[in-house]
């Protein structure tokens, strides 16, 4: 049998009519049933497109002019393409839509969970300026000092979009301030090509409650020039400012940040506070990036744990403790395990801060640790689970089951991880009674969910 070309060509332009959107944002347009995925294109659109590259069943399109628009297409606060937030064309209400069917779809699909209610989604009065974390990256151009995001899928800073219209706004002016003051200085950016210069990244944390300020200056060099001068001026721009973390990578790596942290200025921790607990982040604390919606993520998963005063609780993935210190708040006991040594020690500070003492925390794997537990006499009334976007490992979800918790309460910022998960799940003997989308990360494609499971 003859291989079926596709119906379009590379480079060839032509008239589409989108009718979907992809889980990522891109408008789908097909043409003789053959879907072509263009970013920035709205269902109920019509435009002008050029094939930028057309596979056997399915091609990529860029959008060269719209002929029809949709009524949610807005004005985009940002026109840098960066593509940290891909979605600003869209109205929040469609935006909203967009995740809350991608959750559904994921229920259907590959958890094959037709019946289960996915609730509406949980959104943000105001949906910018919600980040309280940043990490920018420093160049030079004509001499001068820039930083601002890479530019979509190279390393090449687009100057001056520090200014991110997702970002806390003192953030932006922070790194602003430490900019222009380094290169007043004269402290070289590094330079990755030659593996030269000083100044990487600048990293700043705010806590939204306290408006407590960190500031983290990234270097190649084991000293940071002028350092004495730069923290003076900053801290008195900026009297929020509670500490100043120079950190050390030496190593020719895309990832940000070295093992190395020495604080040059004030304390070792910010402090934020959620609900009715504190916490102390530290430079390297896996902390949420918009406090606003994990209170509303918190309270839910509060809500679907239903712990009672003599009921024990596991936190497997911990962190610095969030989690379980809100479970703690009603629960006998709480066991939080990470496999991370330095969120487990931030989870002990973290405990002890706000006078908890019915929670323990462990260093391991959770898939290890937890049948250790089950052998000590260990059994749960609640396992609450918050794994990265890969999910749960298969033995830690067999882990889980074998403990037999009367409720699971899964937290998850994947929706097609989390119902591969919930499949394995039901076929161990749980049911998936509800799932609660949440809007954490808005202008972007991102969406977290919070999903009850009890023991059939």
């Amino acid at each position: 049998m003859a291989k079926q070309n596709a119906p379009v060509e590379k480079n060839e332009t032509i008239t589409l009519n989108f009718e979907d959107l992809t889980h990522e944002g891109n408008g789908v347009g097909k043409i003789n049933g053959y879907p072509l995925f263009v970013p920035e294109a709205l269902p109920g659109e019509e435009g002008k497109v050029k094939v930028v590259k057309a596979n056997k069943n399915f091609g990529f399109g860029k959008l060269l002019e719209l002929t029809k628009e949709s009524p949610d297409r807005i004005e985009p606060v940002c026109h840098v393409h960066c593509n940290g937030c891909g979605l600003q064309h869209m109205s929040y209400s469609l935006q909203l839509e967009m995740k809350q069917n991608q959750v559904k779809n994921a229920m259907k699909k590959i958890a094959h969970l037709e019946h289960v209610q996915v609730l509406p989604i949980i959104g943000m009065d105001d949906p910018l300026h919600y980040r309280n974390k940043v990490q920018i990256p420093v160049g030079e151009k004509n001499g001068e000092l820039i930083t601002g995001f890479y530019q979509k899928r190279s390393h090449r800073i687009i100057e001056n979009t520090e200014t991110c219209v997702t970002h806390n706004e003192v953030i932006n002016d922070v790194v602003k301030t430490v900019r222009d003051i380094a290169n007043r200085l004269g402290i070289q950016a590094y330079n990755e090509q030659d593996h030269k210069g000083v100044l990487r990244h600048i990293m700043v944390r705010t806590g939204e409650e306290t408006k407590d300020i960190m500031v983290v200056l990234v270097t190649r060099t084991d000293k940071l020039p002028h350092q004495d001068e730069l923290v003076k001026e900053l801290t008195s721009e900026f009297p929020h400012i509670k500490s100043v973390v120079h950190n050390v990578n030496h190593k020719r790596t895309n990832v940000i940040m070295g093992d190395e942290s020495k604080v040059i200025w004030g304390d070792e921790y910010i402090h934020d506070k959620i609900g009715e607990i504190t916490f102390a982040i530290s430079a390297k604390s896996f902390y949420q990036v918009n406090p606003t919606q994990t209170k509303k993520l918190y309270d839910k998963a509060l809500e679907y744990a239903d712990i009672g005063t003599k009921d024990t609780v596991i936190d497997a993935y911990c962190g610095i403790g969030t989690i379980s210190l809100f479970m703690a708040q009603k629960a006998r006991k709480v066991y939080g395990v990470e496999v991370v040594p330095e969120a487990i020690s931030d989870a002990k500070k973290n405990a002890k801060l706000n006078g908890i003492t019915n929670a323990e925390f462990y260093v391991g794997e959770a898939e290890k640790v937890m049948p250790w537990w089950k052998m000590q006499g260990l059994n749960p009334d609640v396992i609450v689970v918050d794994p990265p976007r890969k999910g749960c490992d298969e033995e830690l979800l067999k882990a889980m089951t074998e403990m037999k918790p009367k409720r699971i309460v899964y937290v998850s910022c994947n929706p097609s991880t989390l119902a591969r998960d919930l499949r394995v799940l039901e076929d161990r003997g749980y049911a998936t009674q509800e799932v609660q989308p949440v809007d954490m990360f808005p202008q972007t494609g991102h969406v977290e969910c919070v999903v009850q499971l009890d023991l059939k």
